[in-house]
């Protein structure tokens, strides 16, 4: 298996370097000024495939907290607001789309 950091990029627009962090698996974004963040508006914006490169360096060096970088498209809005740039970008950054089960059978209702 290739690694991400030898993979060739190719950049189509702006992106950010995501990730999964260890401790409860909560989708995390790298920071311009390093380290990770649940906020995509927090996330360091890359326009280029070697800034792109740069940012995944450096979030692949730091795997004590989170694992399985990789740079996910995003949308900058004309007012600087980030979004996600696909549907499996937005669906991680909303969290899971189905509830949780209930520990025990007793516990689950159905509302009709």
């Amino acid at each position: 298996m290739t690694s991400p950091l030898q993979q060739k990029l190719k950049i189509t627009g702006p992106v950010v370097v995501t990730a999964n962090r260890l401790t409860d698996g909560a989708v995390v974004y790298w920071r311009a000024d390093g380290g990770w963040t649940t906020q995509l508006p927090g996330a360091a914006v890359a326009t280029s495939a070697a800034a792109a490169r740069e940012l995944l360096g450096a979030a692949s060096v730091e795997q004590t907290s989170a694992v399985g970088a990789y740079v996910a498209p995003v949308k900058v809005a004309a007012d600087g607001q980030v979004q996600p740039g696909n549907l499996r970008e937005a669906i991680r950054s909303t969290g899971p789309t189905v509830e949780a089960r209930s520990e025990t059978r007793s516990e689950a209702r159905i509302a009709f």
